[in-house]
């Protein structure tokens, strides 16, 4: 199974992307970067393609929920970008997912990676409980809309590290964990609440890790991806 370190470029616009991807133009490296909603609102569709263009593998994070022919319709667009991974809200139900997995198999031979997200990793059990009204142990619940985007067809999930071990104790091994809530030792948690150093993601059973701050805003992003690298692959 592969499995990869994934650079979250939120970043507000194209130039700073570049400007931030350029620094690793003689490493050899050809980092795999996730696209959000910030930078894709501001640049539209190019800037995935620009992406595309330069030899980087995309993953496209607008985190889709609504009715189900309307993710049908957007992840139509979608696909036709190319993208090599793109995601949905598990909370939007089976008939949605199955609704966004038919949209993104659709229109080309090859789909992108299709996951759901669970929940966010700046989610934990008491902001679960008290706002969204959910009195489940978290990890049930992750584990319960990971069965469900499995049983609509898609490839894996979106899940804090913390439970990537029960996520393929529930689907197995082949079901996709990626997982943001990335931190290196003694960095900063941020706005994270469920987080793992990329060693620690490793070993719990992580496909994917995303890692964006850590990265992007380190005094030396290369060396600090190439950490990310050693820590998480190193052993593969």
């Amino acid at each position: 199974m592969a499995k990869d370190v994934i650079v979250a470029c939120d970043f507000p616009s194209k130039e700073r992307v570049f400007e931030f991807l350029d620094l690793f133009g003689s490493s050899g490296y050809k980092p795999y970067v996730k696209i959000g909603m910030e930078l894709f609102y501001s640049e539209g569709p190019q800037i995935v393609r620009a992406l595309k263009r330069r030899g980087h593998q995309v993953f496209l994070d607008l985190k889709l929920h609504d009715i189900p022919n309307t993710v049908e319709r957007t992840m139509r667009v979608l696909s036709d970008l190319n993208v090599d991974m793109c995601n949905v809200h598990a909370m939007g139900s089976g008939p949605m997912m199955r609704a966004a997995l038919e949209g993104c198999s659709s229109t080309n031979d090859s789909r992108p990676v299709l996951i759901a997200i669970t929940q966010l990793t700046s989610t934990d059990q008491e902001t679960m409980e008290r706002d969204l009204l959910i009195k489940e142990p978290l990890a049930n619940v992750v584990s319960s809309y990971a069965k469900n985007a499995q049983n609509a067809g898609l490839d894996g999930v979106v899940c804090s590290p913390l439970e990537a071990r029960e996520v393929h104790k529930s689907c197995g091994a082949e079901f996709l964990t990626v997982t943001p809530g990335i931190r290196l030792a003694h960095g900063e948690a941020g706005d994270q609440r469920r987080v793992m150093t990329p060693r620690a993601a490793c070993e719990a059973g992580s496909d994917y890790i995303v890692v964006g701050r850590p990265i992007t805003a380190a005094s030396d992003p290369v060396a600090a991806y190439e950490y990310c690298i050693e820590e998480f692959l190193g052993n593969d």
